[in-house]
Parts: structure tokens; C-alpha cells; sequence
């Protein structure tokens, strides 16, 4: 058989958000998977990682090391509570902080890629003002990155502000830069299709040259998260032989720890799953 060279990476929030972090890794490495893609939500417990100090940087450099297994990407979804189209001054600011702060961590613990959240705000209506921010704040969060060398990619959203790639390639195209990419979510990216009627494969071309990796996640119509794998209507074969085609060998299998006790088992039946798809789009 010959080997592919393609990455599968597990999203943390797959596992027990109370186990410590060298579990999280023994147990993502022992289920199969290559590497583990880490959260920075909104809550204030995932924002405290931005304020780790060196040591405990360095404690989970160390972590990483002695069992061969690391964290390479880094869902940066802190901005849904301090976006960076905002109105209010105060909370931009906060969203260039925490951007800022989050490529300081990346880069100390050796992550690759930033998905970055396709919002220009989540919790109220966007208009014209906060695109514009959003697009302002973008530039700015991209220097930043580039200065470290570290990927952001537009996770394409749920919402209609950012849900599909061609949406994304739209400030892509504007900020002209190799360190703002695409990192969609073929979930999304299905559901966005059955709305508008439009075709999933011919939206992944759209981001042609421009794809860094996938999220691989199930969804129903209308229903994003916590769909398990294989009950919902993400054609995943055909999905990631378009990816494949477009030269995007890096995925992530997002799904949710919603209290099973048998959640170990569904991260060795997820892993088995998404490989299995892997080997049909190949």
C-alpha cells in the first residue's frame, strides 16, 4: 500500500476539558491521531493560556517532547467575545491583544497555523462600520503573524458573514499577504451550500493555492456542532479529494466531548472514520 502523506490532527475540545495536558496528548497520540490542534475560546479559563508564563510554556514544550506528539494548530476562537470589528474601541483592542498574544504562543510552542474565526462580530448585527473595523484590525493581526511566521486561516463560519471560501478569498485577495490563507470547515462549507444552492467543490476552488488545511466535521442542515461522525450529510470522500486536489494534505477532526463515558472509544471510531474517507478521496 503506498503511504499518503497527509496529517490528521484531533481538536482538544474532542477530550474531557478536566484532564491535564499530558493526558490530552497520550491519549490523542494513542487514538490514532498525528497531532493535536489546540482551543483559545472565549472563555476565560482558554484566554488564561495567553498569560502562561515561561516555565509553564516551557512544562508543556517539555510534555510534548517526552511522548513525541504536539500541538501544531491553534483554534483561535476568543474573538466570538472581543471581535475585531467591534464598535466599541475598548473591545478592538482587546481582540488585537488577545491576536497579538496568541502568535506569541504559537510561536513558543511551535504551532504552525491559527485558525482565525470569520466574524467581524458574533453577538450583534454587523453593518458596514464593523467590516470595516474587522478589515482594519485584519491588517493589523497580519503583521503580527508575519512577523513570526506564523499561517492565519479564515475558518469559514456558520454565520453569513464568513461561511464559504470565496467569502474568505475576499479579504485574502485585499490583504495580499502569504500569511493570511484559508482553513475552512467542510461542515460549514455543506451547510452554507445547501442554503444557497450552491455547490461545496466548486466554493473549495475557489480558494485555489490559498488552502492551508480542513477542519472535518459531520452537520445536519442548520445544525453545526456535536453531529456525530457519519449520522449527518457531509460527503467527506468527495470533500477531501477536492482538498486533495488543491494540495491540502493537513486536517483536523473536530468533534465534541458532550459527557460519554465511553468518549475514549469515539476518538479511536472518529480517527477510524476520517481515515477511511481520507483513503477514498485520495
Amino acid at each position: 500500500m503506498i503511504k499518503m502523506n497527509y496529517s490528521l490532527g484531533l481538536y482538544e475540545k474532542a477530550m474531557p476539558n478536566t484532564l491535564p495536558w499530558e493526558e490530552k496528548l497520550t491519549i490523542a497520540k494513542k487514538s490514532g491521531f498525528d497531532y493535536l490542534e489546540m482551543s483559545v475560546d472565549e472563555t476565560d479559563e482558554k484566554l488564561a493560556r495567553l498569560e502562561w508564563s515561561k516555565e509553564e510554556r516551557e512544562s508543556l514544550l517539555d510534555l510534548m517532547h517526552k511522548h513525541d506528539f504536539y500541538i501544531r494548530s491553534m483554534c483561535l476562537s476568543g474573538h466570538r467575545k472581543y471581535p475585531l470589528g467591534s464598535p466599541d474601541e475598548k473591545i478592538r483592542q482587546q481582540s488585537l491583544d488577545i491576536m497579538e498574544k496568541a502568535i506569541q504562543l504559537a510561536d513558543d510552542l511551535g504551532i504552525r497555523i491559527i485558525q482565525l474565526a470569520g466574524y467581524d462580530v458574533y453577538y450583534e448585527e454587523g453593518n458596514a462600520e464593523t467590516e470595516h473595523y474587522f478589515k482594519e484590525n485584519l491588517k493589523k493581526a497580519v503583521e503580527m503573524a508575519s512577523e513570526k511566521g506564523i499561517i492565519l486561516g479564515f475558518e469559514t463560519m456558520e454565520t453569513n458573514f464568513m461561511n464559504t471560501v470565496s467569502k474568505s478569498m475576499k479579504y485574502v485577495k485585499q490583504i495580499r499577504s502569504p500569511y493570511l490563507q484559508v482553513y475552512p470547515d467542510l461542515g460549514n462549507l455543506t451547510n452554507a451550500a445547501l442554503a444557497s444552492d450552491r455547490s461545496v467543490y466548486a466554493d473549495i476552488d475557489q480558494g485555489q493555492g490559498h488552502i492551508v488545511a480542513a477542519h472535518l466535521k459531520e452537520t445536519v442542515p442548520n445544525v453545526f456542532r456535536e453531529v456525530p461522525f457519519g449520522t449527518g450529510h457531509v460527503d467527506f470522500s468527495k470533500g477531501i479529494e477536492k482538498l486533495f486536489e488543491h494540495g491540502v494534505n493537513r486536517f483536523v477532526a473536530e468533534f465534541w466531548y458532550t459527557g460519554n463515558p465511553e468518549w475514549e472509544k469515539d476518538l479511536v471510531q472518529a480517527n477510524e472514520f476520517i481515515r477511511s474517507h481520507i483513503e477514498k478521496g485520495a
